[in-house]
């Protein structure tokens, strides 16, 4: 529906992460009018603490607190958290999604030949990370070379930037895709905060958005909101789909550091190796923060005797699998906490971490407080979306980790694209509403 005087596109695509930078990608690919709307900014990636904490660390926006202190993260910017993730590709849940009617086994096929897919070579594996694989596999543990969107020939050995977001385009990032969008045709909005979805008679037109102040309008046929596991069900709920937000997951993760004598570095690739348990419901990698950001995690739970011992410590992550629960506020304030399940199952991976590192040679082993990353299932496939990730409201489409239907546990950014590639493919071919 076109609305004289404003401008209109074939497609508005808001959040510009995995999902919505996928759909910008294949739709302006294909000669759509695409707008693409960011509430982050767009800058140069630089590699630097600053820059992440930048968009990051800014509480109420991309740092958010449980009522029992967990902090839940997110990327506010360009690319969003691909940014400052660290690439890792674990399988998509097939069985799951097809019990919903959803087959996705093309789209991964046709992404492994997009993107570099392959296990991280030996010669990006640091020595910290080549330790804690040896002495896990000592014990018996799986414990191998995980897979990575990286172009291994452009990565680094003796660089630990992933999380601060990789200056060298070694790492593959949506932004990468948002870029090839605005290549083919698509524009780029950033600083457009999207507050809701306009409707007419049961039908999305368009979207609102504040930016610079203003409260703006564009319209659009089609409407794909991919502003994260939090921004999409809060933009919803303003749109009168009030069940958006309940019961959701944000995969709760310790970190577990010893220090040793023998080795000293620090900069690596992080997430390099690692082991999925998936009776147990977590998964367990070496973890390599960069220095301020040990030093943080250190502070905070006061062992102030391991503050300055970064260039010799191992580090494990420890990342559960959460049930479904909790809700989000209007305004995407989280109101979830950790249940007995949970914390048995990060206290179960933190006595295995222990003795991995001990087996390593490492000693003052402590862990770190309860962090969380990419929230999701906010927007259930079979609840607020069908299997074409539509909701209830005519042209109105939702795809990142919030469409995710069940528990998750795992890096989900494979999974996101390969929805979105065929989200893309239902657009073009199939919805001619």
């Amino acid at each position: 529906m076109h609305r004289e005087g404003q401008s209109h596109f074939d497609v508005v695509v808001v959040g510009t992460g995995p999902g919505g930078a996928t759909v910008a990608r294949e739709l302006s690919k294909a000669k759509k009018s695409v707008l693409l709307l960011e509430w982050g900014p767009n800058p140069e990636i630089r590699g630097s603490f600053l820059q992440l904490a930048a968009t990051v660390m800014k509480p109420g926006k991309g740092t958010l607190f449980t009522p029992d202190g967990l902090a839940v993260f997110r990327n506010i910017t360009t690319g969003g958290s691909s940014v400052a993730y660290y690439a890792t590709i674990l399988e998509p849940p097939y069985t799951e999604l097809k019990r919903f009617g959803i087959d996705i086994s093309e789209e991964a096929d046709e992404v492994r030949k997009e993107l570099p897919t392959e296990p991280l070579a030996e010669s990006l594996i640091g020595p910290f990370a080549k330790r804690i694989m040896e002495s896990a596999r000592a014990l018996g543990y799986s414990w191998d070379p995980l897979r990575k969107f990286v172009y291994q020939d452009q990565c680094r050995p003796d660089c630990d930037k992933c999380i601060y977001g990789c200056p060298y385009g070694a790492k593959w990032n949506a932004l990468m895709y948002v870029e090839q969008a605005v290549a083919s045709g698509a524009t780029l909005m950033n600083g457009a905060k999207v507050t809701r979805v306009l409707i007419e008679q049961g039908k999305a037109i368009g979207v609102e958005i504040k930016a610079k102040g203003e409260v703006l309008q564009v319209f659009a046929s089609k409407i794909v909101i991919s502003a994260g596991g939090i921004g999409s069900p809060v933009i919803l709920r303003a749109s009168g789909i009030k069940e958006a937000g309940n019961d959701f997951f944000f995969d709760p993760l310790i970190g577990v550091f010893g220090t040793v004598q023998d080795l000293k570095g620090g900069r690596e690739f992080p997430m390099a190796t690692g082991v999925q348990l998936e009776d147990d419901g977590y998964l367990m990698t070496d973890f390599n923060l960069p220095a301020p950001l040990y030093m943080a995690f250190t502070g905070e739970v006061l062992r102030f005797d391991r503050l300055f011992s970064h260039s010799r410590t191992l580090q494990i992550m420890v990342k559960a699998k959460d049930p479904l629960g909790g809700h989000l506020t209007d305004r995407g304030g989280v109101r979830k906490t950790l249940l007995p399940v949970d914390k048995r199952r990060l206290m179960h991976g933190y006595e295995r971490a222990k003795k991995i590192l001990r087996q390593a040679g490492a000693r003052n082993i402590f862990k770190t407080w309860y962090i969380a990353t990419h929230p999701g299932g906010t927007v259930k496939i079979g609840h607020l979306v069908d299997s074409n990730l539509r909701t209830e409201l005519e042209n109105l489409y939702v795809c990142d980790c919030s469409v995710i239907p069940v528990a998750w546990g795992l890096p989900p950014v494979f999974t996101i694209i390969c929805l979105a590639k065929r989200l893309s493919k239902y657009l073009l071919h199939y919805d001619t509403a």
